[in-house]
């Protein structure tokens, strides 16, 4: 029985070398790695690319040069619709501009319509006269008339004439002389009539007095 110690002391690292080149020759995966999967969807063959040819590159050049010049056109359409719908819009906010307000009462179909009648109403007069009161009798009756009718949207129009104006110098300055020079006139008229009245007044006056003393006197 002696020799049983020696086998075990002898089988012990024998064993464990065969176990660790079982280990070594036969690799596994060890802890939570899981082995390969093949894929259940198959491998296409990759296609073959065609060398290129000498007119592949004046194609794609063509190309190229197609979808630039596309590309510019659609750019210009789009920038002229944009100017358009913005030429749109200013002009439709001027024209609402010039509309008077609610709170002024005053109302464009009524005032409109008496304007264009008293300009017809001034070719009519200068019908028979020359070209320039022709010309200019419709343009003063309707102006004064619309002045007198709708105050509030002639200012308005007025107002925008002199910012376009503005932008030219020349006529802003002719405007306003043309203008200061009107309103002198008319303030000059206004006080000449004003004096003439009273001048009048105190003629009557007079007048009424003599009477009143031939009267008296007759008596």
């Amino acid at each position: 029985m002696s020799f049983r110690p020696m086998f075990h002391s002898r089988a012990v690292p024998l064993a464990a070398s065969v176990l660790a080149g079982g280990v070594a020759l036969y690799p596994r995966n060890a802890f939570a790695e899981a082995p390969p999967r093949k894929s259940i969807y198959e491998d296409f063959p990759e296609e073959p690319v065609a060398p290129a040819t000498p007119i592949s590159k004046p194609v794609r050049l063509a190309r190229l040069f197609l979808y630039e010049n596309s590309l510019a056109v659609e750019t210009c359409f789009n920038n002229f619709l944009s100017r358009a719908l913005h030429v749109e819009n200013a002009f439709t906010n001027t024209v609402a501009s010039l509309a008077p307000s609610p709170e002024s009462g005053e109302r464009l179909l009524p005032g409109g319509v008496y304007a264009v009648v008293a300009a017809m109403a001034g070719s009519i007069v200068s019908r028979n006269r020359g070209i320039f009161l022709r010309t200019a009798s419709p343009l003063a009756f309707g102006t004064i008339a619309a002045w007198t009718l709708l105050p509030v949207t002639m200012r308005n129009v007025s107002d925008l004439v002199w910012e376009y104006e503005k932008k030219v110098p020349a006529v802003a300055d002719s405007h306003l002389a043309v203008r200061e020079r009107a309103e002198h006139i008319w303030y000059t008229g206004l006080a000449h009539s004003g004096m003439a009245r009273s001048r009048m007044e105190e003629k009557i006056g007079d007048v009424r007095k003599k009477l009143e003393e031939v009267v008296s006197k007759g008596h």
